[in-house]
């Protein structure tokens, strides 16, 4: 993994956040003061099978010595675009199957769960990776999962309760990005894209905010994840939208004096539900 913490165990550290995808893992730990004491990141370059995935998770636990605390909690993260978003209102435990199907090829034997996002009235509707969870329940005994358009929705929409305008995000995860839009504090549209190139993000990008009728010299696009001003999405997207910024944090948060800073809108996901 690219290391951005100092290699000390920090016995301090009681909960252990990991973000899962095909493309990546990171994590992060925190302590009992809510204080960041570690996060990491692998960029896989390529996306793997499940199966390689969990050989990449076996591998970190076995090696990272920041892995090796005991830990109060544990909290994985599934990041990919097997989802889909229902309101709440409409939503029926026993048809979670019924609403995939429509989005994603759904097997017979797989696994499908839901987060309630109790505060706006919406429910998403995943499948998270069995054997990833079989590891964590056979290695931890406790631990709970959440799906990362789950957190990230809910954290967008807290930003913006209050605001009167349009505010297009989108979150970079090496081939995956997030796109989320709000409109005075309301949830619009929330997809995740798999792309190749900076011109698939660029058609996503465009497509989705043209069929949801912004004009793209008024909505503000906020990035979010692993992006800079350097990387060729921001490049793209700066030739066609007018207003662009980075995102942040809804809290100020604590970092330890061991951790390498980081931007205030990478690893959103990971540090946004604490």
């Amino acid at each position: 993994m690219e290391q951005t913490t100092n290699n000390s165990i920090d016995t301090t550290s009681k909960t252990l956040s990991i973000q899962v995808s095909l493309n990546g893992l990171s994590f992060c730990t925190i302590d009992s003061d809510q204080q960041v004491t570690a996060i990491e990141q692998d960029n896989f370059g390529i996306q793997l099978t499940p199966e390689q995935v969990l050989n990449k998770i076996k591998n970190t636990f076995d090696n990272n010595p920041l892995l090796k605390s005991n830990f109060e909690a544990i909290e994985v993260i599934y990041h990919n675009d097997l989802y889909t978003l229902i309101p709440k209102p409409l939503f029926n435990k026993d048809m979670v199957k019924h609403y995939l199907q429509y989005n994603v090829k759904v097997l017979e034997n797989d696994f499908i769960v839901y987060d309630e996002l109790d505060q706006h009235d919406i429910v998403s509707v995943y499948i998270p990776y069995a054997n990833i969870n079989n590891f964590f329940f056979d290695t931890f005994g406790s631990f709970t999962y959440k799906h990362a358009i789950t957190i990230l929705i809910n954290s967008l929409l807290t930003q913006e309760k209050n605001s009167e305008t349009t505010t297009v995000f989108v979150n970079i995860n090496e081939k995956l990005f997030d796109l989320v839009i709000i409109t005075k504090g309301k949830l619009i549209l929330g997809n995740t894209y798999r792309f190749e190139s900076k011109e698939d993000f660029l058609y996503y990008l465009l497509f989705t905010t043209e069929q949801a009728n912004l004009n793209p010299e008024e909505f503000m696009l906020v990035f979010l994840g692993d992006v800079t001003k350097e990387n060729e999405c921001f490049k793209m997207a700066y030739k066609y939208i007018r207003k662009i910024t980075f995102g942040n944090y809804s809290r100020e948060l604590k970092i330890s004096p061991g951790v390498k800073s980081f931007e205030p809108h990478q690893h959103f996901i990971l540090l946004s539900h604490f």
